[in-house]
């Protein structure tokens, strides 16, 4: 983010390094905030001790005062998780294919039912919830693509506020207090804690911002917790600028929580503070206001904090400023008053079963169909792959007290003798070469490789998941093979966990024998002398034990034989969210596991028709078998209820209504550099994309055909404040009933910045056969606003704009011309300053830190020796003055140029002196600049090595 950055021009060398004392305001005026009466109570009745003791995500209890332990954060981001039977409902990417704030704003509600039936159990269950995760959706690599609701960033906003309304629930107390994950710029999980994401001013304000805005604007999160990255070069706990925006925006106290074990990341992984005093105390003025670390142990944050005060580095200033938005938090929900909990529905209740049932079949999307679809009663069916018989949860799903499978929906629906199921495993056993036994599981789930011959060995189901992982089952009981600590067991029913005890690397020797590598501890599988037993104690490969693998059924033959038996094959696939993409590990690929496609070549080989039904986390690229399929319908994981979801619509008992809130790519590198965030000049996302998308955002169909029968605009002609009505008819022209989305996109081809197609309404009508409907969306002209870096505001430019009405980003039906009178683009002036970050256009550059605790620079993005950036639109000057610094040793270079006009070549105007010092040693550099006579003339810097530039004058 570029900061407002008005520091006087020096020609001398200057340092800046960050306060050693508490900023008075920084965090936002605390004692001008809204806060609720008791907790200033509270607050004035604790002592200095219980204070910072009370800035621990785990606050303890203070007998004298009536007030119970307490902690931050319970998850709860598709139903009630980590706390045991809960309903569960689909992923929030799933939830997002709805499209239906009202749909979504009951699951929200039963969520928030089931946590505090959970809270009246155990009090210690908080009340603070960590949900709803708000990150627009830029790129589908990222692992944690399940967790987000969209790519875009305004339906992001509406479904994250109807998601924590719902949690709040009604009226003006607070059922639970929601938290929005994770400001900012989080969409990558390998290093995470690393990384830092470069945000350009339009980027943050365009696209990162809006949807956290949305939630917050409304009232309806009480919380905010920020990113483990870093955001221009500084951690985003540290981001103060970015903290301060977001409590402007929201009408009351605003709490902000760390990520789990972040302000230790500040020291131990990020080395960005010299000792964890520092870093806590930046962290606390930067306006963090609860510490998430070292679990229950508060010891830790305490001593820090002391510290810190000893230091002089915060004051109790800072302490109480953040303790009253924790304290404010806990009055929300009545606790300090001493209300009891409010009464409501148990966890499992049958209205939330029905719930997860609705939510489930409205978030199933029919992305092709050639009339394949609906099956009908009398049909053979094969039902092939990896999902037919699985319902999968994630990191941050309870635990379903059922589950219905494909397999169970598809059977209930066509008869039990018309589907024949083969989920294209390879059923196997496993002999020891060293003590040339089979192995077989015992009675307490341990597996010794014990038995005497093939009949008494215990055979497993083998699954490849692609990419060197697979999982084995035990045939007989259903349950997985893991390996954590002590002998290896079939006890488990799911892969799951922090670090998943389930997954195993098979290698495959020149003599024909195999060794498992278990995934979570990194050791090899051997069979422990005297016992049998099979335990993951094997350093390497050498010292893995070798197993001779038979196979004795299943895998592709299995699969080619049903679909040859059958009128049409369902072929399910998709991923493990624990495996392949998940919270701590992006996506290896875009693709089908290999394993997977070749389940849909060995389905296609038969000649019958092929329906690809897709149940994963994150859209997919598919490969030509793949995409010959007659019909393809996707579902995230949609919790217990998927089966009879995926049954309903596959046969056509309820009709598709979902519509993809993430474009599906038609090639890998369409969706362009996992890390890079720069969306405009990496023409990423289906805002700026030029690709032709495999499936568009907003796509989906249903069993019947709709038509815009006429669009228009109420008025072509309005102000910047004005608002825009769409008025649509809309026919079913087919013999089904539908719910259609109507979609209204934005854009403006002749706009003198880059500009992007987005979503600015939608609407579900609801049509029976022949039926039509006037529809009417209405939004601000304020919609059509950019982030004008020349006056750090949002703007809506004089210009000519279009409403474009269709059923997605790709397909328009109806293109509707619109001036708008607004702002005008102001050219810049040197005199002024420029910020470097402020920059229109980019090559091979990223954001980084100004100092420690203020402001952004440029510098090379890394692997590359020169970059530049372009300043459109300044005004001439005699002089151009510039603030550079050196980013480590070696040699450091800045040059600049100036043309009239785009089509004219570059005047150079010499190269800039960067005197030798630390990342942070500002000085200034001056050049003459030509005369350029009295119109607007374009910049271009360009740095080379370890050059640094801030500002411009």
């Amino acid at each position: 983010m570029a900061d407002d950055d008005r520091t006087p021009l020096t020609a001398a060398p200057r340092r800046d390094a960050p306060p050693t004392g508490s900023t008075p305001g920084a965090t936002g005026a605390s004692t001008g905030e809204d806060i609720h009466p008791r907790a200033r109570e509270i607050l004035a009745a604790l002592t200095p001790d219980e204070k910072i003791a009370f800035l621990h995500q785990s606050q303890p209890a203070v007998e004298r005062l009536g007030l119970a332990a307490f902690h931050t954060g319970a998850e709860a981001l598709h139903g009630l998780a980590w706390l045991g039977t809960a309903t569960v409902f689909p992923q929030p990417v799933g939830l997002a294919a709805t499209w239906d704030t009202a749909l979504v704003e009951r699951v929200g509600a039963a969520a928030g039912a089931e946590l505090l039936a959970a809270h009246r159990e155990d009090p210690w269950v908080s009340r603070n919830v960590w949900a709803p995760v708000v990150n627009p959706l830029r790129h589908p690599r990222w692992g944690r693509n399940e967790e987000g609701l969209s790519e875009d960033p305004n339906l992001t906003a509406a479904l994250a506020s109807a998601y924590a309304r719902g949690l709040k629930g009604p009226g003006h107390g607070w059922r639970t207090v929601p938290t929005l994950k994770h400001v900012l710029g989080y969409n990558n999980e390998d290093d995470r804690s690393l990384t830092s994401t470069s945000l350009r001013p339009r980027v943050l304000h365009e696209y990162e911002l809006p949807a956290f805005l949305g939630p917050l604007r409304d009232g309806t999160a009480g919380a905010i917790m920020p990113s483990y990255n870093l955001v221009n070069g500084r951690p985003a706990h540290v981001r103060r600028e970015v903290l301060d925006r977001l409590r402007d925006q929201t009408p009351g106290p605003l709490l902000v929580v760390s990520d789990a074990h972040a302000p230790t990341f500040l020291v131990e992984l990020q080395r960005y503070f010299p000792d964890h005093a520092a870093s806590h105390a930046a962290a606390l003025r930067a306006g963090i206001d609860s510490f998430t670390d070292h679990g229950t142990d508060t010891g830790p944050t305490r001593e820090r904090l002391h510290e810190a005060l000893e230091r002089g580095m915060i004051t109790m200033d800072d302490v109480d400023r953040a303790l009253l938005r924790v304290l404010h938090v806990r009055a929300l929900t009545g606790e300090l008053a001493g209300d009891p909990p409010p009464d409501g529905p148990p966890i499992d209740d049958l209205a939330h079963r029905e719930l997860a049932r609705e939510a489930a079949t409205r978030a199933v999307v029919l992305l092709r169909n050639d009339g394949t679809l609906p099956l009908g009663r009398g049909t053979r069916l094969a039902l092939v792959g990896p999902m037919a018989r699985r319902v999968l949860t994630d990191w941050y799903s309870g635990t379903p007290a059922y589950t219905v499978t494909l397999a169970d929906g598809l059977t209930e629906r066509l008869g039990e003798n018309a589907v024949t199921v083969a989920d294209g495993d390879d059923r196997v056993v496993l002999r020891s070469t060293t003590t040339d036994a089979y192995v077989e599981r015992a009675a307490d789930g341990v597996l010794t490789a014990t038995a005497a011959h093939a009949a008494a060995a215990s055979p497993a189901s083998w699954t490849d998941w692609g990419d060197g992982v697979v999982t084995l089952t035990d045939t007989a009981t259903g349950l997985l093979w893991a390996a954590e600590h002590g002998p290896t067991t079939a006890l488990t029913t799911r892969v799951g966990g922090w670090v998943a005890q389930e997954s195993f690397a098979p290698r495959r020797h020149d003599d024909g024998t195999w060794s498992l590598r278990h995934l979570g501890s990194g050791r090899w599988l051997r069979v422990q002398t005297g016992t049998g037993a099979l335990a993951a104690e094997g350093p390497d490969a050498a010292s893995a034990e070798r197993f001779v693998l038979h196979r004795t059924g299943g895998g592709l033959a299995e699969v080619a034989a049903a679909a040859a038996a059958s009128d049409v094959t369902v072929v399910a696939v998709g991923n493990d969210p624990h495996l392949h993409g998940r919270e701590t590990a992006d996506r290896p690929h875009l693709r089908l596991p290999e394993p997977q496609a070749e389940i849909v070549r060995a389905a296609a080989g038969a000649g019958r028709p092929v329906v690809l039904a897709v149940v994963s986390s994150y859209p997919y690229v598919l490969d030509a078998a793949a995409r010959s399929s007659a019909a393809v319908v996707w579902s995230s994981h949609a919790g217990q209820e998927l089966g009879n979801a995926l049954g309903d619509v596959l046969t056509g008992a309820a009709e598709p209504t979902g519509r993809l809130a993430q474009t599906w790519p038609e090639c890998e590198a369409d969706t362009g550099d996992l890390l890079d965030y720069d969306i405009i000049a990496g023409r990423s996302t289906y805002w700026y994309s030029e690709d032709e998308p495999l499936f568009a955002f907003g796509h989906g169909l249903s069993y019947t055909t709709t038509e815009l029968a006429s669009a228009r605009l109420a008025e072509d002609r309005l102000g910047h404040d004005g608002e825009l009505v769409v008025r649509v008819t809309v026919r079913n022209a087919g013999a089904r009933p539908v719910r259609e989305v109507v979609q209204v996109y934005t854009d403006s081809p002749t706009h003198p910045l880059p500009y992007p197609r987005r979503l600015a309404a939608w609407a579900h009508v609801r049509l029976e056969p022949g039926g039509a409907e006037d529809v009417e969306l209405r939004f601000g002209a304020d919609q059509l606003a950019i982030w004008d870096v020349r006056s750090s505001r949002s703007a809506v430019l004089t210009g000519e704009y279009r409403a474009l009405v269709g059923t997605s980003a790709a397909d328009v039906r109806a293109v509707l011309p619109l001036h708008v009178t607004g702002a005008e683009l102001a050219p810049r002036s040197l005199a002024a300053g420029l910020a470097a970050a402020d920059f229109d256009d980019q090559s091979a550059v990223v954001l980084g830190d100004r100092t420690p605790e203020r402001g952004d620079c440029v510098q090379l993005a890394p692997g590359h020796s020169r970059g530049w950036v372009t300043f459109d639109d300044v005004m001439p000057a005699r002089r151009l003055r510039l603030e550079v610094a050196r980013q480590g040793g070696g040699p450091a270079s800045v040059e600049a140029a100036v043309r009239g006009e785009a089509s004219l070549p570059w005047r150079s105007l010499g190269p800039v002196v960067v005197p030798d010092g630390g990342r942070y040693d500002w000085s200034w550099a001056e050049l003459r600049l030509p005369d350029m006579g009295e119109d607007p003339v374009q910049l271009r810097v360009t740095l080379g090595g370890a050059a640094r530039l801030a500002r411009l004058c």
